[in-house]
């Protein structure tokens, strides 16, 4: 095991095709650097714990909770000091004194809801990231069919809800629901491409001759249309669930 793990640190990377030597660290990405820090920093997660701090730590990401500003000040110059004597340095960039709230942890944060009560919920940054990566797949320009972008959608989404299913924030998943279901609808709507194979695909699926010809009439508007009463009739949150999309919010 120490051979390997010492084949590991003396390996080189490669960069744009060509090996380079590595003086220090370990290989981006790999399986040996949570484990070495799990080693190395298990003296500072029971240094913690004498203490009587709480904290989370993953890998070298760590947050620990304390009740004032004076009280995290204190906790971080000496852990700057702990970490020193274990010959490591701490991102100064990447570290702060913050409320709860603010910074993330792998992907989650918190909020105060009604009553002061402190609960969990994706931050920002990673449903920003998750939105990026739906509007990537439902893109109108990207020449794809709906079968397809719904297999994408139920091959990422079941995986990240799984992933944030501790989140406290069912309206803030409803609201996602509606909006992606309205990303797919505009995919509808972009694939019919004339009017009247919308009227058609409207009137298949039983929505009243007028408001199909009224819809049909503004085809070429993708995005309002995906939002026109006639395409939510059509195309209800129940299609969708039917197609194997996954619902974030409460069903």
């Amino acid at each position: 095991m120490l051979g390997l793990i010492r084949r590991y640190l003396t390996a080189g990377i490669m960069t744009d095709g060509v090996v380079m030597e590595r003086h220090e660290g370990t290989p981006q990405g790999g399986p040996l650097s949570p484990l070495l820090a799990n080693v190395l920093l298990d003296t500072v997660d029971k240094e913690l714990e004498r203490r009587g701090l709480h904290f989370v730590r993953y890998a070298d990401d760590c947050n620990v909770y304390v009740r004032s500003k004076r009280a995290a000040e204190r906790v971080m110059e000496g852990l700057v000091a702990f970490y020193a004597k274990l010959k490591l340095r701490v991102n100064v960039t990447k570290s702060a004194v913050a409320r709860a709230w603010e910074p993330s942890f792998l992907g989650y944060s918190f909020w105060v809801a009604p009553g002061k009560i402190v609960k969990r919920r994706v931050s920002p940054k990673a449903l920003m990231t998750m939105k990026a990566h739906i509007r990537e797949i439902t893109s109108r320009n990207g020449g794809r069919s709906l079968a397809r972008a719904v297999a994408k959608l139920r091959s990422y989404l079941t995986g990240w809800r799984a992933y944030f299913r501790l989140a406290d924030t069912p309206n803030v998943f409803a609201g996602v629901d509606q909006w992606q279901h309205r990303r797919l609808r505009m995919l509808i709507v972009k694939q019919s491409k004339q009017g009247p194979t919308l009227f058609r695909l409207l009137r298949e699926r039983d929505v009243p001759l007028r408001v199909a010809r009224a819809a049909a009439a503004h085809c070429g508007s993708w995005w309002a249309m995906a939002a026109h009463g006639a395409l939510n009739t059509a195309y209800p949150t129940q299609y969708f669930t039917s197609l194997g999309v996954p619902r974030l919010g409460p069903s």
